[in-house]
């Protein structure tokens, strides 16, 4: 298993306080969200890491090489940060990724447990969703069936049907991945799609029907989790402890 931490990002919602630091090294509670990461990630007994970095990333490498020395890490660079998205990130691993892959955003606070239910689910293809009704058009949102298959998501889709909150980490095998990167491929070398999150590929690859490729959302809400995205996040991310 490998896993993907996607850190390219400026972070201009967080300004002042990623001008001269990168989101996922501000501390929370004495660790800043990389490092609390990286140690959520190997609890889990994963140890192979592959990392896209960009804006200030030598402070993101070095702080890696000096608390994690021995640690198996891949270094990508994102040289667009400032224009693309996470999908063109996302892209940037397909000649990295070898085996069933955990993806994760770097601006999460979140229990480790979250990680270990993803891994022992009976889905190959799985992601976390905190279930809840307490949602926004910010919010990356899921809209389910039955036997909680994702049918729907995105941003755009409707609150009033969606399930939760798609919280930023995912599980998936290499069959998933060879479809993902083929139109990740497509969207951001022929049609120039390089500004957009990466759930809009996912949604294609729901539409296209391959039930091999399905994605299950499992229920993370029983365990702490927020994404900082303001300042406002992260001075409330100050008082909970996860």
């Amino acid at each position: 298993m490998q896993a993907v931490i996607l850190a390219a990002g400026v972070s201009r919602r967080l300004r002042p306080l990623t001008d001269n630091t990168p989101k996922c090294l501000l501390n929370i509670g004495g660790k800043n969200l990389l490092h609390r990461t990286i140690e959520n990630v190997i609890d889990n007994g994963i140890s192979d890491f592959i990392f896209v970095t960009g804006y200030l990333e030598n402070m993101i490498k070095e702080y890696m090489d000096n608390n994690f020395p021995g640690l198996k890490k891949t270094f990508i660079t994102n040289p667009g940060y400032e224009v693309n998205n996470n999908s063109y990130s996302l892209w940037m691993t397909k000649d990295y990724i070898k085996e069933d892959m955990l993806l994760l955003d770097s601006d999460i606070l979140f229990d480790k447990k979250i990680i270990t239910k993803l891994l022992e689910s009976r889905h190959e293809n799985c992601l976390a969703v905190n279930f809840t009704k307490d949602l926004d058009q910010e919010q990356i949102k899921v809209i389910l069936n039955n036997e909680n298959k994702v049918l729907e998501i995105g941003k755009e889709i409707s609150i009033a049907e969606s399930a939760g909150e798609s919280i930023g980490i995912e599980k998936f095998s290499p069959y998933y991945m060879k479809e993902l990167f083929s139109i990740l491929d497509r969207k951001i070398t022929k049609e120039n799609i390089i500004n957009e999150f990466y759930e809009a590929s996912f949604q294609e690859i729901i539409d296209n029907g391959d039930s091999g490729n399905s994605i299950y959302a499992e229920d993370v809400s029983m365990f702490g989790c927020m994404e900082i995205d303001t300042v406002s996040d992260y001075e409330k991310a100050q008082n909970i402890l996860i």
